[in-house]
Order: C-alpha cells, then sequence, then structure tokens
C-alpha cells in the first residue's frame, strides 16, 4: 500500500508541476503587477489549469496526510544498520625515540610571521 501511494504521489507531482509550468505568467512575479483578469476575477478563477492545479494540489495534500498515517501505523521498532560504524582501531606501537639534538626553542624560521602583528 506504501509503496503503491508513492508512485500515485510522485505521478500527482510531476502532473502538479507540468500544469504550473504550463499556466499563462501573469507578470511581476509573486503576486506584484498583473491585469486586472488575473486569478481573482471570474475568468481567471475558471481557467482550467486553474482548477486543474487546485485539484492536483489539493490530492497532492491528501496524499500526503495519507503516506503519513501509513507510516506512523506502519511504524515498528527498525533497527539501525551498524554496519557502516566507526571502529577504533588500536594505535600501532610508537617507534623507539632517537636522541636527535634538539633545534633552539627561541629561534624561529625564517618562514614564519610572528602572530603578535
Amino acid at each position: 500500500m506504501f509503496h503503491f501511494l508513492i508512485v500515485v504521489q510522485a505521478i500527482v507531482a510531476a502532473s502538479l508541476v507540468g500544469v504550473i509550468l504550463m499556466q499563462r505568467s501573469e507578470g511581476g512575479g509573486l503576486g506584484m503587477g498583473g491585469s486586472p483578469s488575473g486569478l481573482m476575477s471570474a475568468r481567471g478563477a475558471a481557467d482550467f489549469l486553474t482548477r486543474m492545479t487546485t485539484i492536483l494540489a489539493t490530492v497532492f495534500i491528501v496524499l500526503s496526510i495519507s503516506l503519513a498515517f501509513v507510516a506512523a501505523k506502519k511504524g515498528g521498532t527498525g533497527e539501525i544498520d551498524s554496519s557502516l560504524e566507526r571502529t577504533e582501531v588500536p594505535a600501532a606501537p610508537a617507534a623507539p625515540a632517537t636522541t636527535a639534538p634538539a633545534a633552539p626553542a627561541s629561534a624561529a624560521p625564517a618562514t614564519e610571521v610572528p602572530l603578535d602583528k
């Protein structure tokens, strides 16, 4: 049932995108501009594409709520997949320390920039 609803949801979503893209642009996005014969007039409200957009959007919302209920009802206690879990690798034994002469700590290499400037 869940997979069937997912397929129907995808078809409705693709149809909704197609219907929205086929509509005539009113100009000036987000409701700015436009003409008196826009969406709120009797002519605009009766448009086939506007009605189809409303129907598809309603079906999309109903399917989304139905999918949420089906997923919640299916629920169950799912096990967490730990196959990709990181594991701590024991550190390799340290190499024996060699006694090399240490450079004087006060002399900084010429390529370093002092941080106090």
